[in-house]
């Protein structure tokens, strides 16, 4: 039987000291990770010779590890050296999307659902994504609700989290529209299916208050940093569906696209609006001078 190994891009993997082409087969059907799915993964962004904040994304893979129960084999400046020699093997014509990955091998003896830290492996996968930023889209209120800290794992950039999100993508889009708006089980927004969400109401910028129900994004902290440096007052707080639906701008943030203005909410359309595009302006010339905020 063949394997079709292809990438969709240019892709590199680091793995076991070498660097692969493609799509190099990792894992088979008795490893933890197909089996139970302990994988974690990050993604950082390298564009115009700039990887913005990529050793804070190296940072936090090493905690998702951790609190999934595995055990980082990395430093986080060891995967940080390693991405940009792998960015070294690209063109340099395209944006790359960096993504360090862990998962484990084995279950814990006794307890074969929970890993064995011991058998943690990682590996960093680096291929060519256009970017998109600034790209408008369309949300609908999902039927379907973020987790709670009880009932999955969402301290960490994991896997198994990300089903759900892609069905509440599905079904958005089954119904038209790019992506979905989604609350927690509190019934408060949470973030979209796949990147943090921001509103503005009379000029003050607004996102949900972290309550680990959803991923408090690197890119979405940076935004915050950015726009309070500009004079903006942005508060993080509980919100609610009517809140956005009331709101002046919607956008969202994230480390794929950075920032998206949101130009359709359910049947209310909205504009692309001038925070949003003063965010990710604030954010490009914040990458590109390599300045800190």
């Amino acid at each position: 039987m063949s394997v079709d190994t292809a990438p969709r891009s240019t892709t590199w993997t680091y793995v076991d000291g070498q660097w692969l082409p493609g799509n190099p087969p990792l894992i088979g059907p008795t490893s933890h990770a197909m089996w139970l799915a302990s994988t974690v993964f990050d993604g950082a962004r390298w564009f115009d010779g700039v990887a913005p904040d990529l050793d804070l994304h190296c940072q936090r893979v090493n905690r998702s590890a951790t609190n999934m129960g595995m055990k980082p084999t990395m430093t986080a400046e060891e995967i940080e050296t390693l991405a940009l020699e792998g960015v070294g093997k690209f063109d340099g014509r395209m944006a790359i999307y960096i993504k360090p990955m862990y998962w484990a091998e084995h279950g814990m003896p006794g307890s074969v659902v929970a890993p064995d830290a011991s058998s943690t492996r990682f590996a960093l996968c680096l291929f060519e994504a256009p970017m998109d930023a600034g790209k408008p889209l369309t949300l609908t209120v999902s039927p379907l609700r973020r987790p709670s800290p009880e009932t999955a794992m969402t301290d960490a950039k994991a896997g198994s989290l990300y089903p759900n999100s892609g069905r509440a993508i599905l079904e958005a889009r089954a119904r038209g529209f790019d992506n979905a708006l989604m609350r927690d089980m509190n019934g408060n927004v949470a973030e979209s299916a796949s990147a943090n969400i921001f509103m503005v109401k009379d000029g003050v910028v607004f996102t949900p208050v972290p309550n680990r129900t959803f991923l408090a994004g690197i890119t979405r902290s940076r935004v915050i940093g950015l726009l309070r440096q500009a004079g903006f007052e942005v508060q993080e707080a509980t919100l609610s569906v009517e809140d956005f639906r009331e709101a002046d701008e919607i956008f969202c943030s994230g480390n794929y696209s950075k920032v998206s203005p949101v130009v359709k909410l359910d049947d209310r359309e909205l504009q692309a609006g001038p925070v949003a595009r003063k965010a990710l302006d604030l954010y490009m010339d914040w990458a590109r001078l390599g300045t800190d905020v």
